[in-house]
């Protein structure tokens, strides 16, 4: 009997034992026509895995489920297999890194990636400890790598394959280059591995991803209204026809008119490309309305947790997209600072009104991260915080500015 592999065709678990197969020239077949949610749910396939997970490895003396382990069996099979490694330190090295890569690696990308595509519940202090977590053992795989080639010894051995097979799901759907860009040696060690023929002719040809997917939210479950009974004839001409309720306006919007067009400054903003302070600031206090709006400063509550760069810009990035809903009250800058982290995150938001206003602050959470404190206007200083928040000015209180986002 052959062995036999029962997973999906880009199931990355089983890429291991296939990767291996061409190592040690073992014939394994992939079960064709493979269906996960039903294959995965017969009594023959239960019977060889209780839980129902993949891969399974069906083999002459039973089945085998736990794909590192499906990978260290099909290399098993080979003696003296330089996969497993040649000397009592180096197997114990080759399994120490099979650990490494599961608990360190392996499972911070799922923890980052999982969420994102609806197959959990998407939190995003989870996201950002996992994302932390995995730049942790990146880091330690790039000491390692900046003089080792391979993991353990001078040539491919198991302990690569699986590595390979987990740092692909990564590179394929949420690590982008500008993440990877910090640890080169991670970067060549992949790209090195995936193009070894043996590996490449079971993934195929590798491409890493150029953005991390939006996370999906749980859609909306639309309730089917039991149709109504038919009314009699007479029934229906004495009642009148139910005039539909006109939408409340939203409280901004019964404001008394102001001078300030808030539109009017966005283009402004956008379209000023030379002379800024004198254009564009100049043209903003021409424009301002205090009575008609209000000007406020927030700090992030929480900077110590800004400790990836990436993280930190996609923080930002979520938080005005969930601000689109007050587009039409609002402008704003945003400006993430410092070289190393923790980075700081501070802001400049125009409000229509008075105070924040409360449908902003009750659909977006956003707002409750931070610290805001309205602009005093008879203060000079803070006025010439507020316009060099609007023009990004470089250094910025003393810091460099990583980045700068606008709401418009």
């Amino acid at each position: 009997m052959a062995l036999v592999l029962h997973a999906g065709s880009t199931n990355k678990n089983a890429f291991k034992a296939l990767i291996v197969g061409e190592y040690s020239g073992i014939k394994i077949d992939l079960v064709k026509d493979f269906e996960m949610g039903v294959s995965n749910k017969t009594p023959e396939f239960i019977k060889m895995n209780p839980l129902g997970k993949v891969p399974v490895l069906e083999t002459p003396e039973g089945a085998i489920f736990e794909s590192n382990a499906i990978a260290r069996y099909v290399a098993s099979l080979t003696e003296n297999s330089p996969l497993l490694g040649s000397s009592a330190i180096d197997k114990a090295h080759v399994d120490q890194w099979i650990d490494f890569s599961a608990m360190e690696v392996d499972a911070n990308i799922l923890r980052w990636f999982i969420p994102r595509i609806g197959f959990a519940p998407y939190v995003p202090a989870a996201e950002e400890h996992a994302i932390t977590s995995l730049k942790r053992a990146l880091d330690a795989l790039n000491t390692h790598l900046a003089s080792n080639t391979y993991l353990v010894g001078h040539a491919v051995t198991l302990a690569d394959i699986i590595m390979t097979c987990n740092l692909v799901l990564g590179f394929s759907k949420v690590v982008t280059s500008s993440f990877t860009n910090e640890f080169p040696h991670v970067e060549r060690y992949f790209w090195t591995m995936v193009n070894q023929p043996k590996i490449k002719k079971v993934l195929g040809e590798v491409k890493q991803t150029d953005a991390v997917p939006p996370p999906k939210t749980e859609a909306k479950r639309e309730v089917k209204k039991e149709a109504p009974k038919p009314k009699a004839k007479e029934e229906v001409a004495d009642v009148e026809e139910e005039a539909p309720k006109p939408k409340a306006k939203n409280a901004l919007d019964l404001l008394p008119p102001s001078k300030m067009v808030l539109d009017d400054w966005k283009r402004l903003y956008s379209n000023t490309k030379k002379n800024f302070r004198e254009v564009a600031i100049g043209g903003f206090w021409e424009m301002f309305d205090p009575e008609g709006y209000s000007l406020w400063f927030c700090d992030y509550k929480y900077n110590d947790e800004n400790l990836v760069s990436f993280v930190t810009l996609n923080k930002v990035g979520g938080f005005l997209q969930r601000m689109d809903l007050a587009r039409k009250y609002a402008f704003g800058k945003m400006l993430i600072i410092g070289n190393e982290p923790p980075y700081k995150l501070k802001g400049l938001w125009i409000f229509r009104g008075q105070e924040v206003p409360q449908f902003i602050i009750d659909e977006c959470y956003d707002m409750e991260l931070y610290e805001w404190t309205k602009v005093d206007l008879s203060d000079d200083a803070q006025k010439e915080r507020v316009n060099q928040m609007i023009e990004d000015a470089e250094p910025f209180e003393g810091e460099a500015l990583l980045d700068a986002k606008c709401f418009k």
